[in-house]
């Protein structure tokens, strides 16, 4: 063969090459198309005829980008992809139909004909990654969620334009067709798995069995879960985050393989066992290692990247830079080695900087899940990073945040040499399903390159929340902007004294907590009272409703720090009579916040309990599962004798407020009239500024019977009771002269 004709085949070849890979790229833009397509029905069903969609260009590594515009009396939408796309229309929503789809209400009360947008919109992120998720978050609020609500969910990633969703759902199964692998079978491999409510920890390598042993259904309805998940996810053009490989092994494998290095890792917040560590030196490392990923990549293909944190909130089994650096290496080969194209992604949480060394500059992704680790990481020395927030820690709830810092965090980091890596912005909460305000401006944000001018940003939120621009409501969500939602405070805990282990000496309910509020709590009440004032015009409004109570809520929640600490000085006072009616308002309040709370569907124990009980195949497995919910959200784990992280997932909800929260009030309140005069608890050892378990006869009477209520199946209403809007109004009646002669003079910073 001439010169020629070589040169003639390989330019053949090479047309070949780029039609092939012009059709595969057009065949995905089309399946894409018809995901967003898909996406809009499910959404606006009796306007879907109204919307064209249109694929937009968009060279690789150019800004994901969308358009909107009115053509023909038709509402047109454009974008590259289903995120694009169902960014572009949530843009609508926001700006030109004042709709809203929300965790926490839905408004798409749309007119027959859709509003025209006056002039054709191009809008640009400046981020390549907008990431979704933490591990947290699929335990705190997504344990028990099937498919219809996972499709919601995913629906809500597309509109608020999520490119990079972690992807754990049915990691279980991963590990079974692995571990089988090395000899384990599958009685061993069940015991080695926790419960469904703690997985979270368990593939942050933090603990194993605890809550478990796993039922097989399990593993095989959430293998098929878990991989409808990820491709609706890849269908609208998500790129998911699935599992890397960093060692933590079952403590069992010690005994199939006694001449590795298995080390037994430290318990991790008194959760027995802790888990093992295969230790990343020990060749045995890279062959389990490389069976993990062929095993997921059968199950759930791949996407290139690959979460991995090694010692998560633990200490390496040796010390040394040298050591971290020859883990990060290790672990980048061994998933190289499988995926040549892979990236590493790293939550900042508890990164380490030689680990961060041993993995090359342009194959790591850190998540900064606060937004403020670079501060002390040199902005995680030169590595590509994505600014985030948490937010909510454990899903206790609360009205809230810093929206000035939020606002202005990512932005501001933008061409600076401190913002030399960021490459996206990203929500890690480590539960949702409350406090939309604020993640909806997080979400927002993945759009805008400056900070959006706060007020007016409200007042459009307000307008789409609600569909009207109600005057009264505006003075409310302003209230709020200027107070709870300027808190110094990034992640306020802001915990009410109704939830914590009773005791007169209090400081906060779940460990690292607070009750110290550091806002106008005046003016939560004046946005409850202009709430009230709007209702007329918006009580039927799903998402007023809510918020009506939610604000209620929070303003009820503060109200119980100054009639706890009433309760207190009147029993040190020894004037039996002003305690016990300081001790009946206490009570009456938290039982009136149950009534406030039964009437909304998101502040219900009943659904979470019916949900786990849901995936049960018998009964046993049912019992099961209502065991791990209900232990999540009180004890959380350990003994009765010894228990670190309870009430870290505290929750207002109705049902656990009345039947736990306030039972064991009562309870404290019998024994504490039984005490002699001048009794006092300060004395009494504590923890975390909480008195321990096992601090006298009492707490440990009551340590038993919060495990035994883990234990029961009593049912809770999974309906609505009351008008959410008259037991608003009839509460503030009742409450507001209360709070009035409470809250003067009640020192807030240090309640």
């Amino acid at each position: 063969m001439t010169s020629g004709s070589v040169l003639r085949l390989r330019a053949a070849k090479s047309v070949c090459a780029l039609l092939a890979a012009f059709l595969f790229t057009a065949a995905a833009r089309a399946d894409e198309l018809a995901a967003a397509r898909a996406l809009v029905a499910r959404l606006v069903p009796q306007h879907a005829s109204q919307i064209v969609l249109e694929p937009l260009a968009h060279a690789p590594g150019a800004p994901d980008a969308f358009e909107v515009e009115t053509r023909d009396g038709r509402l047109v939408l454009r974008g590259h992809n289903g995120i694009t796309i169902g960014s572009a229309l949530n843009w609508y929503f926001r700006n030109v139909a004042h709709a809203q789809v929300s965790w926490c209400g839905d408004n798409l009360a749309l007119p027959e004909k859709l509003p025209a947008v006056p002039e054709k919109v191009r809008i640009e992120s400046p981020y390549a990654h907008r990431v979704y998720l933490n591990y947290c978050t699929f335990n705190y609020t997504s344990a028990w969620w099937d498919r219809a609500r996972w499709e919601r969910e995913i629906d809500w990633m597309a509109l608020n334009g999520v490119t990079t969703p972690l992807a754990i759902t049915g990691q279980e199964a991963v590990w079974q067709a692995t571990l089988r692998r090395f000899g384990m079978n599958d009685d061993e491999i069940r015991a080695f798995f926790v419960g469904p409510a703690f997985f979270a920890w368990q593939w942050m390598t933090n603990i194993e069995a605890w809550g478990g042993p796993l039922p097989q259904s399990w593993i095989d309805s959430h293998l098929e879960l878990g991989q409808w998940i990820i491709r609706r996810e890849r269908e609208l053009g998500m790129t998911p985050i699935l599992q890397g490989f960093t060692g933590c092994v079952p403590v069992a494998l010690a005994e199939r393989f006694p001449g590795a290095r298995i080390l037994q890792k430290k318990v991790w917040c008194e959760i027995p066992p802790g888990p093992a560590q295969l230790d990343p030196a020990d060749p045995l490392f890279e062959r389990m290692g490389r069976a993990f990923l062929e095993e997921q990549q059968k199950l759930f293909g791949g996407d290139h990247l690959y979460a991995a944190d090694p010692f998560h909130e633990g200490e390496p089994p040796q010390e040394g830079a040298q050591y971290l650096h020859d883990v990060g290496a290790k672990i980048f080969h061994l998933t190289t080695g499988f995926d040549p194209q892979a990236t590493i992604v790293m939550q900042g949480w508890s990164i380490r900087e030689g680990i961060v060394r041993g993995i090359p500059e342009d194959r790591l992704l850190v998540l900064d899940l606060t937004g403020q680790k670079w501060r002390e990481t040199d902005s995680f020395w030169g590595r590509a990073w994505v600014a985030g927030i948490i937010q909510n820690y454990g899903g206790r709830h609360s009205l809230g945040g810093n929206l000035p810092q939020l606002a202005t965090n990512a932005p501001s980091l933008l061409g600076t040499p401190a913002g030399r890596g960021l490459v996206g912005v990203g929500i890690f909460a480590e539960a949702i399903e409350h406090n939309p305000l604020l993640f909806d401006l997080a979400a927002d944000l993945a759009w805008h390159r400056t900070a959006p001018d706060l007020d007016a940003w409200t007042q459009r939120y307000v307008h789409a929340r609600y569909g009207a621009d109600n005057a009264a409501a505006q003075r409310a969500w302003s209230a709020l902007r200027t107070s709870v939602y300027a808190q110094k405070s990034p992640e306020p805990p802001m915990e009410s004294p109704l939830q914590a282990r009773p005791a007169l000496e209090l400081k906060q309910a779940s460990p690292w907590g607070s009750f110290v509020r550091d806002y106008d709590v005046e003016a939560v009440w004046r946005a409850w009272d202009d709430l009230l004032a709007a209702a007329p015009q918006l009580g039927r409004v799903d998402p007023f409703r809510y918020d009506l109570v939610d604000v209620a809520r929070q303003a009820l929640a503060d109200l119980s720090l100054p009639l706890h600490r009433e309760v207190v000085a009147a029993w040190r006072s020894g004037d039996r009579a002003k305690y016990t009616v300081a001790r009946d308002r206490f009570l009456a309040l938290g039982a009136d916040l149950d009534r406030l709370l039964a009437t909304r569907r998101e502040f219900l124990l009943g659904p979470w309990l019916a949900g786990a009980r849901a995936w049960g195949k018998t009964s046993a497995e049912a019992d099961l599962y209502e065991r791990n919910a209900r232990q999540l959200i009180t004890v959380w784990g350990g003994t009765p004798e010894n228990d670190l992280l309870f009430e870290y997932s505290c929750r207002q909800w109705s049902g656990l407020m009345e039947g736990f929260y306030l039972e064991r009030w009562r309870k404290y309140f019998t024994w504490l009239e039984q005490q002699p005069a001048g009794f006092d608890d300060h004395s009494l050892p504590r923890r975390d500024g909480r008195v321990l378990p096992a601090a006298n006869d009492f707490y440990r009477d009551l340590a038993r019977w919060e495990f035994a209520w883990c234990e029961r199946h009593d049912p809770h209403p999974t309906t609505t009771r009351g008008d959410s809007v008259a037991v608003a109004r009839a509460l503030f009646e009742k409450w507001s002269p209360v709070r009035r002669a409470s809250y003067a003079g009640f020192d807030w910073q240090n309640p």
